[in-house]
């Protein structure tokens, strides 16, 4: 049996060792210490609005239902028959009145309570109230998201996530005039053959856009003679580290210079639909609050471990093995807004992300490339360093970097030894 793994000797200020991409020893322990310890993003309310909607997801590798029972009350069930751990609910999403194992016929409610069991009286004594289905020891909620612990949790929800994050979280809400966010226009899913880390880390690399989008950005200037410079060495866009692994590219400072403020709102204001929307969210919000939201255009975070809320979408990363991670990608829609504005809200979620995209599958083939790469052990090291030397804390107790620095990537991975470290 293999001693334990020494992760100081793993993860450096400005590096990090290949073998934690690749050691199944290491993806072991990270589903026990971080997914089965802590916080773990698990869905949005508005997946699931009514009584006995559903949707199958994950903690970790662990297979989950998020429902609605009954009372409308949320429920997090893992999708494991007590009798003999077949799955009892096959489809992705939906509505049911009951979860009914096929393998043999015992049926559970809404709330996980065990209310069949075939030819019972072959059973002596069985007590059918032990055997609901088992579920995280606490679930908590930030406007919307919705977050599980399968134990006890030592922090609150708002512990693990830290005002900076709720922050970024808010902005991506007040969006909308009344705060709400509907994920309920289906989803994306992709597949690689790399470490669930690997998303993580690129979802918020302001490094290599580029390059790896090299030919998406060319495109997007011929069509509309724009030129993207949001991710030049000189941006005065930046990257900040928000505290728990929480990482975030701050695009405040870049939306806000004057040109491109004032073309914002003076394009929204220009249509029928965009006055309206302005004019709503300014009496929703204050023509303060409204406007620094529409200039910023919500948020380009990561949640640690496994949420990505970014533009118009929320991102889930699910582990698979060490070498096979699965994300889905759901387009977040604005509630009480003018339908121009959310198609809106469509069209650019599948101009990048969709299957049919220009840009999501760059990603997916640099993942499989520095999968392949890591397979190489000659010079194990990956490097972190790019901005260590100008990075500066702000006055909130983030840590600021410009937008091509490895600030970000830094930060979830010191929070992730830290984490990995932890044997309580």
């Amino acid at each position: 049996m293999r001693q334990s793994i020494s992760y100081d000797d793993l993860v450096r200020p400005d590096a990090v060792h290949g073998s934690v991409y690749t050691d199944p020893d290491i993806f072991n322990d990270e589903l026990q210490r971080i997914y089965s310890k802590g916080w773990v993003y698990v869905g949005h309310e508005s997946e699931i609005p009514n009584p006995g909607d559903f949707k199958r997801s994950t903690i970790g590798t662990q297979p989950i239902i998020l429902c609605r029972d009954r009372q409308n009350k949320l429920q997090v069930l893992f999708n494991r028959c007590r009798h003999r751990a077949a799955t009892v609910c096959q489809e992705d999403c939906g509505n049911a009145n009951r979860f009914r194992c096929e393998y043999h016929g015992w049926t559970y409610d809404l709330d996980g309570t065990l209310t069949g069991i075939p030819y019972e009286d072959g059973y002596d004594n069985l007590d059918k109230s032990q055997l609901a289905l088992s579920k995280p020891a606490r679930l908590e909620f930030y406007r919307g998201f919705i977050f599980a612990s399968i134990p006890e949790p030592k922090i609150s929800l708002q512990q693990s996530l830290g005002k900076p994050t709720m922050d970024q979280i808010d902005y991506f809400c007040d969006l909308s005039p009344c705060g709400e966010v509907l994920v309920q226009a289906g989803s994306a899913k992709l597949v690689y053959n790399g470490s669930w880390k690997l998303q993580m880390e690129n979802s918020i690399d302001g490094y290599h856009p580029n390059f790896t989008h090299q030919s998406f950005f060319k495109t997007i200037t011929r069509m509309t003679g724009a030129k993207i410079d949001t991710f030049n060495g000189d941006s005065i866009a930046g990257v900040r580290a928000l505290g728990q692994g929480n990482t975030h590219i701050d695009y405040a400072a870049y939306n806000h210079v004057s040109q491109r403020k004032d073309a914002r709102l003076q394009g929204l204001k220009s249509t029928s639909w965009g006055r309206k929307y302005y004019d709503d969210m300014v009496a929703a919000h204050g023509q303060e609050r409204a406007e620094d939201v529409i200039i910023v255009g919500g948020t380009h975070m990561n949640v640690f471990p496994n949420l990505v809320v970014l533009g118009q979408q929320v991102r889930t990363i699910r582990p698979i093995r060490p070498d096979r991670t699965e994300v889905e990608l759901a387009p977040a829609l604005l509630k009480d807004v003018p339908d121009e504005l959310n198609t809106m809200r469509i069209r650019q979620f599948e101009q990048f992300y969709s299957p049919h995209g220009g840009g999501i599958h760059d990603d997916i083939e640099m993942f499989n490339r520095v999968q392949e790469g890591v397979q190489c052990t000659m010079d194990p090291w990956l490097i972190f360093q790019r901005g260590l030397h100008r990075e500066e804390q702000l006055p909130d107790g983030t840590v600021r970097g410009q937008v091509t620095d490895e600030t970000s990537q830094r930060a979830m991975w010191q929070h992730w030894l830290k984490v990995m470290q932890d044997n309580d």
